[in-house]
């Protein structure tokens, strides 16, 4: 634990280090720090990646005095063995690509356009396994020319240099062993400044960890292997992480789409920190509800933090086509006159992942609360499908505030195409939580006693007083299809025997009560009356 701690300083110095680094080049802040921050943390990381895979591979190589030397003297057909023979998920790099050849050539001329040239040279000759992709199949460079971010081109070596030199002063090499946890940590704090959508439009960047962990060990309470999981709105990638540090990342491939570039950068460094690099080319950059690349693919496991509102109607017209009747089965919303940025977008993304689950998939997705008993329209009629096709295996209704970006109450849907229709489990863990206070706002943050509660729970189906009832889907039909526990709960009236002479004594003291009552309010009235008469006198 100590080792983990020490870890995280480091990489945290080394972040705010960048930091540094951008600030006095007149960056802090820019629109383009968040580029530059996240690729150069990325380039160190990759790098160091590559030397542990290699030292690991040919371990006379850990001793060199020279590690970029060392490579560049190996025969050309040595090397390119030794490229082969890494996992995947290793970056192919040449001698020349290594942060320390740059740093013994930053005396040399125009080091600025190396720089540049290097990484450049890495995108290409990796685009296969760390490009993401737009809906057209068009692919996006791993790294931009970052020297090009300084204005002053006379500042540009200067800049560089300064960036390499932060870099050369750390290693990962020594963490690589860590847990999952660790780079949680870790890619939390290299985006907490850019955490907010400058553009995108789908997706929360950052859904809560504990929200993430309960729907992902409610979804695969039991071991599985060779899954594919998928999030239509994944943003940075948190639900992706969680369930596949659940399942085990080498026992699941992700899939993801997005509108915004930024989150799907975001989600590219996740995948590389968490080593799911063999998924980076399975992220998409689209718009999910019209131009959806996985439209006909099918999914074991689907996560999901939809947008609740959005204004779609720009391409409200594009969803009504024949090719998506199938998909949106109960409907698209209306255009409203005004507030078009109320629209429920989520709506649009339930249906789409009812349409995009395989034949015994499983979905857990965020919603809000009032979705869960809305009487009628979009909302009642998928209530009525996923009960009606025995697809709900239960819901969990959150605390207030757990979301920090969101006031509004939210609850989890938890899909399951082979549910057992007997026992579905709801639970109101509304009452759950305690308040912290962050900055300006509160928020609710479940203990780690209270996670397990709620997932052990929800996995045994038990029905727990107040908290959870365990009913049938013909019990669900029979009150309207709501999802909500609170209208199931049994209504407890309480009883006390008591003897005759105490019933007689009890319903004494009311009478007298009541006579006490009357008089008083008699009293009242004729003081009222007074005043009245006092007031008419006065105007006469």
């Amino acid at each position: 634990m100590t080792q983990d701690i020490n870890f995280i300083t480091k990489t945290k110095a080394l972040i705010d280090n960048l930091k540094s680094v951008c600030a006095n080049y007149g960056l802090g802040n820019d629109g383009n720090e968040f580029k530059i921050i996240t690729q150069v943390f990325l380039y160190k990381f990759l790098n160091d990646k590559f030397r542990f895979a290699v030292k690991a591979e040919k371990p006379a190589l850990d001793d060199a005095e020279n590690f970029s030397k060392a490579l560049r003297d190996l025969p050309e057909d040595e090397y390119q063995f030794l490229l082969a023979s890494l996992d995947p998920n290793i970056p192919r790099l040449q001698p020349e690509h290594l942060i320390s050849h740059l740093f013994s050539k930053q005396n040399d001329g125009d080091f600025a356009k190396l720089f540049d040239d290097t990484l450049r040279q890495i995108s290409i000759q990796n685009a296969d396994v760390f490009s993401v992709k737009s809906f057209t199949g068009a692919k996006d460079i791993l790294f931009d020319e970052l020297s090009q971010f300084i204005s002053d081109s006379s500042q540009r070596d200067a800049f560089c240099k300064a960036l390499i030199n932060k870099l050369f002063e750390f290693s990962f090499e020594e963490m690589f062993k860590q847990k999952y946890d660790f780079f949680a940590t870790i890619f939390e704090y290299l985006i907490k400044d850019y955490n907010t959508d400058s553009g995108g439009k789908y997706a929360e960047y950052y859904t809560p960890h504990a929200v993430a962990r309960i729907m992902a060990q409610i979804m695969v309470p039991e071991p599985v292997k060779g899954v594919k999981c998928y999030d239509p709105s994944a943003g940075s990638g948190t639900l992706l992480m969680s369930i596949a540090h659940q399942i085990g990342e080498e026992n699941c491939t992700i899939y993801s789409e997005d509108i915004s570039q930024k989150s799907s950068n975001m989600l590219r460094l996740n995948l590389v920190l968490n080593n799911l690099t063999h998924s980076i080319p399975n992220i998409i950059k689209t718009n999910t509800i019209a131009q959806p690349y996985y439209l006909e693919s099918k999914f074991d496991y689907i996560v999901s933090n939809p947008p609740f509102k959005l204004d779609f109607s720009d391409f409200h017209a594009d969803l009504d086509k024949e090719a998506f009747k199938k998909r949106f089965f109960a409907g698209i919303p209306n255009i409203p006159k005004s507030k078009k940025e109320s629209m429920s977008i989520y709506l649009m993304f339930i249906q789409h992942i009812m349409y995009s689950l395989n034949d015994h998939g499983k979905a857990a997705i965020v919603v809000p609360t009032g979705f869960i008993t809305a009487q009628s329209g979009i909302e009642k009629k998928i209530r009525e499908r996923l009960i009606d096709n025995g697809w709900l295996r239960g819901v969990v209704s959150m605390p207030s505030n757990i979301f920090a970006s969101t006031g509004t109450n939210v609850s989890v849907l938890f899909l399951d195409k082979k549910a057992d229709n007997q026992h579905i489990v709801l639970m109101d863990a509304s009452k759950l939580g305690e308040t912290i206070k962050e900055g300006k706002n509160q928020r609710t943050v479940l203990t780690t006693t209270e996670e397990d509660k709620i997932i052990s729970t929800f996995n045994e189906k038990q029905a727990v007083e107040d908290l959870s009832v365990v009913i049938s889907k013909e019990e669900i039909a029979a009150k309207n299809y709501s999802f909500s526990a609170g209208q199931y709960f049994e209504v407890k009236i309480e009883y006390t025997d008591i003897t005759t002479e105490e019933f007689a004594e009890k319903m004494t003291g009311f009478e007298n009560r009541l006579v006490d009552l009357f008089q008083q309010g008699n009293t009242l009235d004729l003081e009222i009356q007074k005043q009245l008469k006092g007031l008419k006198y006065e105007r006469n």
